[in-house]
């Protein structure tokens, strides 16, 4: 039986949205970060700013952020991706580096947004979507989402680096913590985060003098990187989509 893909077609021709609601499905912001946006008097509709999250639009309706058109999408894209390294889960770069979702398939015409950035040098699982309410849950920490990375460096690893990394290390001011951590070999390991801060990875081992030569995410939630080549793309199972927004019966 083949499983089930996700990437949804959205009605139409739907009614009057709440104002919140219609950023979100333009893809432009979750509906509390959109109701932060109305709020400050960034949003406006048919040229009127609109400070009062409730209000009713129609898809007709001309509606800004910072004066910028946000538009209705007619399908919602949720993605795995294999980042190889040598690109960046950037929008654009002054340098002109490859850019991870240059990868995507090109007949993807929406703007999709990147959830669970790995840094230039790493490798592996990174998700797109243009549904700004999952993004915002999948990418926030309280909701507990495991990221499981496979790391090579270029020294010994000793047993200290795991014991500290699980137990909290402080570095520069700021505490980085392992969930889990399994060595895999005398310089490798495999290490669970929640949070995620950024590069903490690298962070961490520079800290204990150590470089990490290989660093690749492996999963993210429910969602494994497996056999998926790197470059290729595929759509999120609704398992997958059910797990990482922590629907019941889905982990």
């Amino acid at each position: 039986m083949r499983r089930s893909a996700l990437n949804q077609n959205l009605p139409h021709n739907p009614g009057p949205l709440r104002l919140q609601v219609y950023l979100a499905h333009a893809g432009a912001a979750s509906r509390r970060a959109a109701e932060k946006l109305i709020a400050a008097g960034r949003v406006s509709v048919n040229g009127s700013v609109v400070s009062a999250a409730g209000t009713k639009v129609f898809p007709q309706d001309r509606v800004c952020i910072d004066g910028v058109e946000v538009h209705l999408e007619s399908r919602r894209y949720y993605l795995a991706l294999h980042k190889p390294e040598g690109y960046l889960c950037s929008a654009a770069d002054p340098q002109g580096r490859p850019l991870a979702g240059e990868l995507l398939p090109q007949n993807i015409t929406e703007r999709l947004y990147t959830v669970g950035r790995l840094d230039y040098r790493s490798s592996g699982l990174i998700l797109f979507t243009n549904d700004g309410a999952f993004a915002a849950r999948v990418g926030h920490p309280s909701a507990g989402i495991v990221k499981e990375y496979v790391v090579e460096t270029s020294g010994l690893i000793p047993p200290r680096v795991i014991e500290e990394f699980v137990q909290g290390v402080l570095v520069e001011g700021v505490l980085y913590q392992a969930e889990e951590i399994e060595r895999l070999g005398k310089r490798a390991l495999r290490i669970c985060l929640i949070e995620g801060k950024n590069r903490e990875i690298r962070r961490v081992f520079a800290h204990f003098h150590l470089h990490a030569v290989r660093l690749c995410r492996t999963r993210i939630g429910p969602v494994h990187l497996a056999d998926l080549a790197a470059g290729a793309s595929r759509p999120l199972r609704r398992a997958e989509y059910a797990g990482l927004m922590g629907f019941p019966g889905n982990g």
